[in-house]
């Protein structure tokens, strides 16, 4: 579990990933947490860096979400990608930026880690300023799906 001032960041079980996935409307994200799920499971002994990680107000008693983030898995050369979503209701009170930065801060600080990056669809401004705000800067390449970040792990030493 990651606190922030504001939040809980925990790591999920599976089978709370099999409920998030049963109970998912939207085919893009169904896709998206089945991989989370399937990488979840096939790299038990690193499913951190494929998990979904729930985000939850602090002082939330009914441990209602306000979104979820999950890093892409990790690379054989210590790369990690984040990728994240904040309920609608939710956006616009900076909880996005502050669970990014909480969870790249102890991200930062595992030692198989070398490089942290995210991408982020080229019109999704408000993405892009998280990103931004987070202490991420524009590697100046796109990806699959816009401009790609990184985050510098010298800012934390």
């Amino acid at each position: 579990m990651i606190y922030t001032d504001r939040l809980m960041i925990e790591l999920l079980s599976n089978e709370d990933m099999e409920t998030i996935v049963l109970n998912e409307k939207d085919e893009d994200l169904i896709k998206a947490y089945s991989e989370m799920l399937l990488g979840s499971r096939t790299h038990p002994e690193q499913r951190e860096w494929y998990a979904i990680w729930d985000i939850r107000l602090k002082d939330n008693i009914n441990k209602i979400s306000v979104g979820n983030m999950s890093f892409k898995g990790i690379t054989d050369d210590g790369m990690i990608e984040i990728g994240y979503g904040i309920i609608p209701e939710y956006e616009g009170f900076g909880y996005a930026t502050e669970a990014v930065l909480a969870i790249i801060k102890w991200a930062a600080t595992q030692k198989e880690v070398k490089r942290i990056e995210a991408e982020t669809e080229a019109d999704n401004y408000a993405s892009q300023r998280v990103l931004e705000k987070s202490g991420f800067m524009q590697t100046g390449t796109t990806g699959q799906e816009g401009p790609r970040f990184f985050w510098p792990l010298s800012q934390f030493d």
